[in-house]
Parts: C-alpha cells; sequence; structure tokens
C-alpha cells in the first residue's frame, strides 16, 4: 500500500463518518495501518492531504506539536 491508496481510503470513508468521530476513526485507521506493517515512511508520506489524518499520522509517529496545536485551534474557533 502507498501513500495515495492511505489517502484514497481515508477520504472514501470519512464522509461516513460523524464529524464528532473523525479523530477517534482517524486514529483507528492508522492504528490498523501499522498493524499491517505500513512503515513510518509511508504514512509521513501522506501527511498534507487531510486535517484529521495528519494528525493521527503525527500522533502515531509522536512527531512535532505545532500540527496538533494548529488542529485545535481550529476546533476552538
Amino acid at each position: 500500500m502507498n501513500e495515495s491508496q492511505i489517502v484514497e481510503i481515508w477520504q472514501l470513508f470519512k464522509e461516513y463518518i460523524d464529524k464528532k468521530n473523525i479523530d477517534v476513526a482517524a486514529e483507528r485507521y492508522i492504528d490498523l495501518l501499522a498493524d499491517y506493517g505500513i512503515g513510518d515512511d509511508i504514512m509521513t508520506s501522506a501527511l498534507g492531504t487531510d486535517t484529521a489524518l495528519d494528525y493521527a499520522i503525527n500522533y502515531y509517529l509522536d512527531l512535532d506539536d505545532d500540527l496538533t496545536d494548529d488542529y485545535n485551534d481550529e476546533w476552538d474557533d
């Protein structure tokens, strides 16, 4: 599986998920990908297409907190 497939699958199912559950669904999706052996480098390549997916990838990979702060600020507005 490559980064474009990761994004395409996420975007396909995202529209059917209740907005209040998007964050949890994204985190579970990334956890599932990791369980199936998708490498960190492929997940990192998928960054930049969807905010919830980016947040979940950054959380899983324990990357910088700037994105997390920006994402939380979106919900505060």
